[in-house]
């Protein structure tokens, strides 16, 4: 299979798009078992119960993309820069909240939902990021950088150069259908709850396919702000 065949290129060398997509998988990866550690970790410390709940972004796969599309940010902004440490943490801050922010405001508005709300929090802004949470994602930057990205780059360097353009481009088409999927079924949820009729095949198909408690399963911690 030609696919397979020796390629002596490198495959996703230095900083360009096949990398940054490997790292947004990666990150998304990562994002979404953190997030879910977290969440048992804190449910245990309140109840003593051990519950496992999704923190996606998306239905199919354990991607949270949010963090995903952060890493890709902080790699391209920051990554093989000669920044100072704090300068990257400084970076990292203003680019972490402001990703964290940036999506919480494009959920609310196109979906009337949000995933999390810091208004009781101190230092928030608009309850969509808060400055401690800001500094972490300082130094979690810092260390995403600083160890992190160089030891992910070699190893998807060592990608056997068709063997990852074939998984790219795999990925690639998976991730563009199931973000389709899943944001669109979110926005007809959300039209669901105030009562309009699906108008097109596709609306009848999500109202068919992924109903409320479907959805909720995979996003247990969405809520939403109108029309509940």
């Amino acid at each position: 299979m030609k696919y397979f065949k020796e390629n002596k290129n490198i495959f996703a060398k230095g900083i360009c798009f096949d990398k940054l997509f490997a790292i947004f998988i990666i990150g998304s990866i990562i994002g979404s078992f953190y997030e879910e550690i977290l969440n048992l970790l804190l449910v245990y410390s309140k109840t003593g119960n051990i519950v496992w709940e999704y923190r996606r972004g998306v239905i199919y796969g354990p991607f949270n993309v949010i963090y995903g599309f952060g890493a890709v940010i902080i790699v391209s902004l920051l990554a093989d820069k000669n920044h100072k440490w704090y300068q990257t943490i400084l970076y990292g801050a203003l680019l972490g909240g402001g990703i964290e922010y940036f999506i919480g405001f494009l959920q609310e508005t196109f979906t009337n939902s949000i995933s999390w709300d810091y208004s009781n929090r101190f230092l928030n802004i608009h309850g969509r990021t808060t400055i401690p949470f800001m500094v972490v994602w300082g130094l979690f930057s810092f260390l995403f950088v600083k160890y992190l990205y160089p030891f992910l780059s070699s190893k998807i360097e060592k990608i056997p150069y068709n063997l990852g353009k074939l998984l790219t481009n795999i990925l690639i088409v998976f991730m563009a259908i199931n973000m389709t999927i899943s944001w669109s079924a979110i926005i007809r949820q959300n039209l669901r709850n105030n009562n309009i009729p699906p108008f097109t095949p596709y609306g009848r198909f999500l109202d068919k396919h992924y109903p409320d408690e479907f959805l909720e399963k995979y996003f247990p911690n969405m809520s939403f702000t109108k029309g509940d």
